[in-house]
């Protein structure tokens, strides 16, 4: 199985993975951590591809819409979101407090990219922390789960 948590940089996916994978047993991958599969992209994608169409687990956090791409059909949507505002604190507080203006222009012009993307679940990070989002994933799982057994 595999679950796509997508968005703009400095939404939550990633802290929403750390969250989740425990109680799902699952391999986190981001953006694109894949490459260490090969030595070659093309090879290294592939690979993954193949992986993503396993048996095992898989939680895929994305910051780039062309790795929606690698993506198999019927994995798990989940688009995360965050406002601009918040999105501009968080990568403040990577860059040690400082947003330079050409980094606050970059998110501005990249922000709600993913808006138009298909998504079995929203996630919006200002409303609900990373526990309650893992959640709410799970809770969709386990109606996924029941659905396909009826």
């Amino acid at each position: 199985m595999v679950i796509a948590l997508f968005g703009d940089s400095c939404t939550g996916k990633s802290t929403i993975a750390a969250a989740l994978a425990p109680s799902l047993s699952a391999e986190v991958f981001s953006g694109k951590d894949y490459l260490k599969l090969a030595k070659s992209e093309s090879v290294a994608a592939a690979l993954f591809q193949k992986k993503l169409r396993g048996e095992e687990t898989i939680l895929y956090v994305i910051s780039e819409k062309d790795q929606l791409a690698l993506l198999p059909e019927g994995c798990v949507r989940v688009l995360v979101t965050a406002g601009l505002a918040t999105i501009k604190e968080r990568f403040a507080a990577r860059m040690h407090g400082n947003l330079p203006a050409p980094v606050a222009a970059m998110l501005e012009r990249k922000y709600g990219r993913f808006e138009t993307e298909a998504h079995d679940l929203r996630v919006d990070t200002d409303a609900v922390s990373a526990e309650e989002a893992a959640n709410e994933i799970r809770l969709l799982l386990n109606r996924g789960e029941r659905d396909a057994q009826n």
